[in-house]
C-alpha cells in the first residue's frame, strides 16, 4: 500500500510504498477512500520541514533547547547523528479520514467489517490503509457521503470550540478566524440557534460565510467593525467570541476582549498568543477558556489508546462523541459542507494538493485526497530475496524499530548480520528502516517476523509490555533472542519465560549493556574478586512526565521495572556475585510514580550495594555516578565518561567520549551465535536481576522490609 509521507530533512514529499499498520488491541482496520488536508496545521507542517537548518531552529526553539541539553551530555558528535536520523525519516501527515472496515482487533465488539466510519487522531493519516483506536472512530449513517465524513476531525474541533462557549439559544458569538474551522463553527451556531458575526483578513472568506449563512462578516480591516458589532448586538457587545484563527500576532486576542460585552467570554481554538492587553478583559471581567482539540480525551493515553471511556452521566461530550455528534449533523443537513469543499486531488497527485496551499495560486477550502479503492494491497513490502546462509550465521529479525532501536541497536548490526525482516507499528517506519539498515522486507505484523524460517534471531524493541510475549513466542519457534530491558513486566512472566529457556536450546539475551561499555570493563579488571565490594550507584534520573507509557503499570511497567534494573544487573555484574537480599523504599509522590527510590542490595559473596535513584535533582549534574570500595581500592565512575582508580600502589584516570557499552553488547551476542558459545550473560544471572527488580517494587510495598532470594 501506500501512503503520504514527508522527510524532515530536505522537505520532500512522496508516496511511499508501505507495509499494513500493526492492527493493535482496541483498533480497527480502516480502507481509506477520502481523506481530509489541514491547510492550517498540515501547511505549516510541511512550510516548516522545507525551510533551512536555521529556520527549523527558529520555529522550533524548545526542540533546538533539548539538542543543547543532549550534546552536554553525549557530544556534538553523537547529538548531531541522533537528530540527523529523526530528520532523514519520512514523516507521516493527515489527521482526518473516512473509509471502511477491512479488520477488528479481537477485543473490538463495537464495530463491523464493513462499516462506513470517520476516524480522527495522529493514526488517521493520509493513506491507503490506517489502524485507528475505537475512540477515535465512529460509524456513519448510510445518508452520510465519505467525502463529507472526512472533515469529521475538523468538524468535531470545531463543535468543542462552541461547547466550550456554552451559548443559549438567541445569544450571538463572534468568530475570529474564516478558514475551514470558523467556517464550520457559524454552521454549528446557526444550527443551534445562535447569532453569527464572522471577521476575517481575507475578503473571500468573509463572502463565503456570508454565502454559507452568517447573519454579518466584516473585514478585520473595515473601520466600522466595532460600530457593526454593536448595532448587531443591541449595544452590548458579543456574549462570546471564538477565536478560530491561526497567527503570530496578539490582534486576535486583543480585538476578542474589545467586542466582548462585559462578563463575556473569549475561547480559543486556533494557534494563538495569549499575551493579552489587561484592560477589556480585567474591566470587563472576561472569561478566557482553551478548546483542547475535538474535546475531552484528546492526549488521554487511556481513553486514546486503551479505549477506556469516560461516564457519560458525567463527561457528556468526549471527542468521540462530538465526532458522532458531527456525523449526526451531516445526516441530518444541518450542516453543509458542499460549499467548503474546493478541490478533490486523486491520492497519487497528493503534492499537488500541497504546492497550491504553499503557493495560494488559486482559492481553496476544504481539500479532499481521493483514494483508488479498487487497487489491489499488499499487506508488506519486499525489498530483496532474502538468502539462506549456514546455521550458525546471523540471520537477524527485527521487531519493534523506534529512535532507540534505530539510534543504538541497529547500527551495530548492519554490515554484522544479514538483516532479514523488520516489523513495526507504524508503516512509514518500518519502510524506513528497511531501507536505512537493509532488511530484506518490512511487515507491520509482528507474527511473520517470529515465523519466518529464514530468521533464526529476533532482536526485541517494543514496548515494554510486549517483551515477554515475543520472548516466549521466540523461544517456541528455537531462535535465539535479544529484547530490550526489561525482561518481563511480571513475576509470572519470568516464571514462564525460565520454564521455558529451560527446554529451549537457544540463546536469551537482555540489553543490560552498561556491563560492556569499555570503561566498566577496565573497572573490573581492577577490583580483587576474592574479596567483597560496597556500591554506592547515584543515578540522578531526571522528571518524566506523568502520563508519559513508561509510569503505566500495563505499559510500561513503571521506572524500578522499566529502567532501575539496569543498575541492578550492573552492580550484580561488579560484585560478581548474584543478590540475596533486597530492600528499599520511595519517597511519597503525589502520584504515586516511585521513581526517587533508595535500594540495598546484599550479595551471596559478602558485598553490598546502595543505589540511589532519584528523579528530583538537577539536569546540570551528571546522570550517572558510581563509587566501587574494594580491599583498599576505590573506583569512581563519572556518566560512563571518566574513569578514577585510587588506591595505596594505583593512580589511574581514564577518560573519553560517554560509551555505555551497546555497541559491544551486539557484538557480543552475535559472536558467541557465530561461535556456538553461550549468550554473554547467563540466564540465571538474567533471572536473578530480573526477580530483585520485582522484589524492590515489593520490599517498597511492605515499608522497606528486607526480602530474601533462596
Amino acid at each position: 500500500m501506500d501512503q503520504l509521507t514527508q522527510n524532515l530533512k530536505d522537505g520532500k514529499m512522496q508516496l511511499l510504498e508501505v507495509p499494513f499498520p500493526a492492527l493493535g488491541p482496541g483498533q480497527v482496520l480502516v480502507r481509506n477512500h477520502y481523506s481530509l488536508i489541514s491547510a492550517g496545521t498540515e501547511g505549516k507542517t510541511v512550510k516548516d520541514a522545507r525551510l533551512g537548518y536555521l529556520g527549523k531552529a527558529r520555529a522550533r526553539k524548545e526542540e533546538v533547547r533539548k539538542v543543547i541539553q543532549t550534546a552536554k551530555t553525549i557530544g556534538l558528535k553523537e547529538t548531531y547523528r541522533l537528530v540527523m536520523n529523526k530528520l532523514d525519516a519520512p514523516s507521516a501527515l493527515g489527521y482526518s479520514c473516512a473509509g471502511e472496515v477491512i479488520a477488528l482487533a479481537e477485543d473490538v465488539k463495537e464495530f463491523s467489517i464493513g462499516d462506513r466510519v470517520a476516524c480522527g487522531g495522529s493514526s488517521a493519516v493520509h493513506a491507503e490503509v490506517v489502524a485507528v483506536p475505537v475512540n477515535l472512530c465512529v460509524k456513519l449513517s448510510p445518508t452520510v457521503s465519505m467525502k463529507h465524513a472526512a472533515f469529521t476531525t475538523l468538524g468535531a474541533i470545531a463543535l468543542q470550540g462552541v461547547r466550550q462557549a456554552d451559548l443559549r439559544l438567541g445569544e450571538n458569538c463572534v468568530v475570529i478566524g474564516l478558514g475551514l474551522i470558523g467556517q464550520i463553527s457559524l454552521q454549528l451556531l446557526q444550527a443551534s440557534g445562535v447569532k453569527t458575526f464572522g471577521i476575517d483578513i481575507d475578503p473571500k472568506q468573509v463572502t463565503a460565510a456570508l454565502e454559507n449563512g452568517a447573519e454579518m462578516a466584516v473585514l478585520r480591516e473595515d473601520p466600522q467593525l466595532e460600530a457593526a458589532l454593536q448595532h448587531f448586538t443591541g449595544g452590548y457587545g458579543a456574549d462570546a467570541v471564538i477565536i478560530t484563527a491561526g497567527s503570530s500576532s496578539t490582534d486576535p486576542i486583543d480585538l476578542a476582549g474589545t467586542l466582548c460585552r462585559k462578563k463575556g467570554k473569549v475561547i480559543v481554538v486556533g494557534a494563538v498568543p495569549t499575551g493579552f492587553n489587561r484592560k477589556n478583559y480585567y474591566v470587563k471581567e472576561l472569561e478566557l477558556k482553551m478548546s483542547c482539540s475535538y474535546g475531552p480525551g484528546r492526549y488521554d493515553t487511556e481513553y486514546e489508546e486503551q479505549g477506556i471511556d469516560y461516564p457519560y452521566a458525567y463527561v457528556r461530550w468526549t471527542e468521540n462523541r462530538n465526532m458522532e455528534a458531527f456525523t449526526g449533523l451531516l445526516a441530518t443537513q444541518k450542516i453543509r459542507l458542499n460549499s467548503l469543499l474546493s478541490h478533490v486531488f486523486a491520492f497519487r497527485d497528493a503534492t499537488k494538493a500541497y504546492d497550491l496551499i504553499l503557493e495560494k495560486s488559486e482559492p481553496f477550502a476544504g481539500i479532499l485526497l481521493e483514494y483508488d479503492i479498487s487497487k489491489q494491497l499488499s499487506q508488506k513490502v519486499t525489498l530483496k530475496s532474502a538468502h539462506t546462509a549456514s546455521p550458525s550465521s546471523v540471520q537477524a529479525g527485527m521487531i519493534g524499530a523506534g529512535s532507540f532501536g534505530q539510534n543504538f541497536l541497529l547500527p551495530a548490526l548492519k554490515g554484522r548480520v544479514n538483516l532479514v525482516g523488520v516489523a513495526t507499528a507504524r508503516p512509514n517506519n518500518a519502510r524506513n528502516v528497511s531501507d536505512k539498515f537493509g532488511f530484506a522486507y518490512c511487515t507491520g505484523d509482528a507474527a511473520e517476523i517470529v515465523k519466518d524460517r529464514n530468521i533464526n534471531t529476533l532482536f526485541i524493541a517494543t514496548r515494554h509490555d510486549s517483551h515477554a510475549a515475543l520472548v516466549l513466542d521466540a523461544l517456541k519457534a528455537g531462535k535465539n533472542v535479544f529484547t530490550e530491558k526489561p525482561l518481563c513486566l511480571y513475576r509470572e512472566e519470568l516464571e514462564e519465560i525460565y520454564r521455558q529457556y529451560k527446554i529451549s536450546e537457544a540463546r536469551l539475551m537482555v540489553g543490560f549493556n552498561r556491563r560492556f561499555a569499555p570503561l566498566s570493563i577496565k573497572l573490573k579488571q581492577h577490583l580483587n574478586a576474592a574479596v567483597p565490594s560496597s556500591i554506592l550507584f547515584r543515578i540522578n534520573a531526571g522528571t518524566v512526565a506523568g502520563d508519559h507509557w513508561i509510569h503505566d503499570p500495563k505499559t510500561g511497567g513503571g521506572r524500578i521495572v522499566g529502567e532501575v534494573c539496569h543498575f541492578i544487573d550492573y552492580c550484580s555484574f561488579l560484585t560478581g556475585s548474584k543478590i540475596s537480599e533486597v530492600s528499599a523504599l520511595a519517597m511519597k509522590d503525589p502520584s504515586g510514580l516511585q521513581d526517587t527510590v533508595s535500594i540495598s542490595l546484599k550479595f551471596e559473596n559478602g558485598s553490598i550495594a546502595s543505589i540511589a535513584y532519584f528523579s528530583n535533582g538537577n539536569k546540570d549534574v551528571s546522570k550517572e555516578y558510581l563509587e566501587v570500595y574494594n580491599g583498599g581500592l576505590i573506583a569512581q565512575l563519572d556518566d560512563f565518561k571518566e574513569l578514577k582508580i585510587s588506591g595505596s600502589r594505583i593512580k589511574k584516570k581514564y577518560s573519553g567520549n560517554q560509551d555505555k557499552g551497546h555497541r559491544a553488547e551486539i557484538d557480543a551476542f552475535i559472536h558467541s551465535i557465530e561461535e556456538g558459545k553461550a549468550a554473554p550473560i547467563a540466564f540465571d544471572e538474567l533471572y536473578n536481576s530480573t526477580l530483585s527488580t520485582f522484589l524492590v517494587l515489593e520490599s517498597i510495598a511492605q515499608n522497606g522490609t528486607k526480602l530474601h532470594i533462596a
